[in-house]
């Protein structure tokens, strides 16, 4: 069965080099990618990824309240936060989710994806 993972960051070319990232690694993992967090809250449900790579600083709705709808709602899909902060507060708050599976500061490295995708198996 094909993996399906969201990735959920406003800026455009995050999204985009995460794509090529994954597809190089997992060619055949479905990728969804929304630059508008409301959007993407809205088609969890319809499209129950298995991952979703989500950023923290974003307009309107930010990752932590991203992960507040999430846990409202009964969705455990298992999120990554994928950030350029670097702060340990932001770090600390992330285990407070329990779908939460990493915290990973901005870039990824190539190399370390496969082992990041393997929490879908």
């Amino acid at each position: 069965m094909t993996k399906k993972v969201m990735l959920v960051d406003d800026v455009p070319i995050s999204n985009f080099i995460m794509k090529k990232m994954i597809h190089k690694v997992a060619p055949d993992c479905q990728i969804l990618d929304f630059t508008l967090p409301e959007q993407a809250i809205k088609s969890i449900e319809e499209n129950n990824p298995d991952l979703i790579f989500l950023d923290l600083n974003m307009p309107v709705i930010d990752g932590w309240k991203f992960l507040y709808l999430m846990n409202e709602n009964n969705l455990e899909n298992k999120v990554y936060i994928l950030t350029s902060s670097t702060s340990e507060l932001d770090l600390q708050q992330s285990k407070q989710y329990k779908n939460v599976v990493g915290f990973l500061v901005k870039p990824v490295n190539i190399s370390n994806l496969p082992d990041l995708l393997k929490v879908m198996e």
